[in-house]
């Protein structure tokens, strides 16, 4: 069997299940799969541009995704009422830029200086006054905005200029996606400068410490995007079903086809969602193999296959570690903005680093680490079990403890554990794949 014919069998394997799940449960849950299937699509891309082309391991993923959903809640809500004119936002803004310029007034410094202990000294003074200082700034600032409102605002709000109509401008969401990965690509810019020179397992205990620490930040600072107490309520790019169940006309039409308007109007709002969420994964896609195939490309796999060789002719090794951890975590930014506008809200506690951080790696391992397609495959497949498994799961265990008592223990105990069938699910997918196909479903040529 040719790679091609297998490759198309194994994606339309994946059609069926989702067309499946459409006839055999709801096509609201097939919509559902589908939408988050592309957006892990998109996710096990990232991190396969780390992995797949670098070799970087990066189990940090989470907080770049949370950073994706910070950047549509501060482009596509409204400015909060009374915070920018009471000064409070922009004292945070001047607070910001004041730590930005202490941090870079101690680097100037210590490039100018001699080693020393003289040296040792300036760094100490400006880091330890400049942190004082800071604080004395930030601190009565971010009182004042969260003081404002606490019930429905207390935080800074966003850039859309809609007033009260804001969720007319959708549009800001879209911008929101695109942020999203310039404060991954940041973020990373960051943690690859003091990261990427350590070892490859020094470097996942860091870069998952950092994805605790944003989400840690997201959920304890409310004047950014009011922590715990969630954003509720993000403008769409989509139509709005309560407007579609308004419009006679799309009333008409969906009586024409014989299906509920209210169901209806459901489905096309999710199969709006699909076709961006398509576009972008085919952008990203493209421009992926066209990194994959490029002479930058085969640079990075033969830095991965051998970084002391690659070093012995000429390259710079940890540029370009950093080159592609960047482009990675924006992708992965870009795919939190994208779950963000889905979901409608941004909810910090959601963000589990190790649970959903094993997810992707999963797709990736099980697409095959190395090949885009592969990453797809692996994002839609897995996504559709770890939905699917634990509703099939359920049924199964009713099956098997259906000839036991009523009231018997053991049946109780083996009906509670169906809710544990994800985790047990995915690492048997796991294990059949590493062992029967070793690179992955399609393995990288």
């Amino acid at each position: 069997m040719s790679d091609t014919t297998r490759n198309t069998l194994y994606f339309a394997a994946v059609a069926v299940l989702i067309l499946g799940t459409g006839v055999l449960q709801s096509w609201n849950s097939a919509l559902f799969i589908l939408n988050m299937g592309l957006i892990s699509a998109i996710m096990a891309l990232g991190v396969n541009l780390q992995w797949g082309f670098a070799g970087l391991f990066n189990v940090g993923i989470m907080g770049f995704v949370a950073l994706g959903g910070l950047a549509v809640v501060l482009t596509s809500m409204p400015p909060a009422e009374g915070v920018w004119t009471a000064s409070g936002a922009w004292k945070i803004l001047f607070a910001l830029a004041l730590g930005a310029g202490i941090l870079l007034a101690t680097i100037f410094t210590r490039k100018r200086m001699d080693k020393g202990r003289m040296r040792n000294l300036a760094t100490l003074v400006l880091l330890v006054g400049g942190f004082f200082l800071f604080r004395a700034v930030f601190d009565p600032a971010v009182a004042t905005v969260e003081a404002m409102n606490p019930a429905a605002n207390g935080n800074i709000g966003g850039l859309n200029p809609g007033g009260e109509n804001f969720k007319a401008h959708g549009w800001t969401t879209i911008v929101g996606w695109g942020l999203g990965g310039i404060l991954a690509a940041g973020a990373a810019w960051l943690i690859g400068k003091t990261a990427l020179g350590l070892r490859s397992d020094y470097l996942a205990i860091a870069t998952l410490g950092i994805a605790e620490i944003i989400i840690a930040v997201l959920k304890n600072e409310d004047w950014l995007a009011r922590g715990v107490k969630n954003v509720i309520g993000l403008p769409r790019p989509v139509p709005y079903e309560i407007d579609l169940q308004q419009s006679a006309t799309f009333v008409q039409r969906a009586e024409g086809l014989g299906v509920d308007p209210v169901t209806a109007s459901t489905l096309f709002v999710k199969l709006n969602y699909s076709i961006l969420f398509a576009i972008v994964l085919a952008i990203i896609f493209v421009m992926s193999q066209l990194a994959l195939k490029s002479p930058w490309g085969r640079m990075m796999r033969a830095i991965r296959d051998n970084e002391v060789a690659a070093e012995a002719m000429g390259k710079d090794v940890t540029r370009r570690h950093l080159q592609i951890f960047v482009l990675g975590s924006a992708v992965c930014g870009i795919a939190g903005a994208m779950i963000t506008t889905l979901d409608g809200q941004l909810t910090p506690g959601t963000y589990q680093p190790l649970r959903f951080t094993f997810l992707i790696w999963v797709m990736v391992i099980v697409g095959g680490s190395g090949n885009n397609l592969g990453a797809v495959l692996g994002g839609f497949i897995i996504w559709f079990f770890w939905v699917q498994v634990e509703p099939l799961g359920l049924g199964l265990m009713h099956l098997i403890t259906s000839g036991m008592a009523e009231g018997s223990a053991l049946k109780a105990h083996l009906i509670d554990s169906a809710a544990h069938m994800r985790l047990l699910t995915m690492g048997l997918i796991l294990l059949l794949v590493l062992r029967f196909s070793p690179r992955g479903l399609i393995p990288e040529k």
